[in-house]
């Protein structure tokens, strides 16, 4: 179902590692007529990848724990979260979650399948997360993790008993959208595997 928008101007207000746009715009509405003009902020941070990493052989689920500053006003900071990364220009999604899994956790993949798409915010931001679910075991353990040196990282890695992973969710530990939408992903399937 695809509406008219007219855009009557486009103003950049930040262009760093992330940009800003701020657009004058009317849109279709749902009876027909098109809105007033309105202005609307666009946060441009481009598309990012993640995994909920399954290790088979230990049957635990793999997260991360990192400082994130835009979490620290309201909360602790450190947040536990999925394996994720911005998918660079021209890479193909796939190999982002691989080299991702790699630099943070130290693992090379066996599986990997997509779980969703999805924006974290359409109301402020055109970031859009492509999840995944992959799967690895012990020998494929080739790195340390912990991130890339050259990005100032600082990650711990977390491994979780899958056995816990419905107490994980339950008491709140895990606050970041992606990973909590992935984790219940992985349950879902867990639960169909015992029906």
């Amino acid at each position: 179902m695809s509406k008219k928008v007219i855009i009557y101007s486009r103003n950049r207000l930040l262009d760093k590692s992330f940009r800003v746009e701020e657009a004058k715009v009317s849109y279709e509405r749902f009876d027909g007529s098109m809105s007033i003009p309105v202005t609307r902020l666009s946060f441009d941070r481009g598309d990012s990848v993640a995994a909920i990493v399954f290790n088979k052989d230990n049957q635990s689920i793999i997260l991360v724990n990192q400082f994130r500053y835009p979490a620290y006003e309201k909360g602790p900071g450190w947040i536990t979260e999925a394996v994720a990364g911005i998918l660079e220009g021209g890479e193909n999604a796939e190999d982002a979650v691989r080299r991702e899994v790699l630099e943070e956790i130290g693992y090379k993949i066996e599986t990997v399948e997509p779980i969703a798409e999805f924006y974290v915010s359409p109301g402020g931001t055109s970031e859009r997360i492509l999840l995944y679910y992959a799967e690895v075991v012990n020998a494929g353990k080739v790195g340390r993790g912990g991130g890339k040196p050259g990005e100032n990282e600082d990650i711990s890695v977390q491994e979780f008993p899958v056995l816990e992973l419905d107490n994980l969710i339950a008491k709140g530990s895990i606050q970041d959208a992606k990973t909590l939408i992935g984790l219940m992903w992985l349950q879902r399937r867990i639960s169909r595997a015992f029906r």
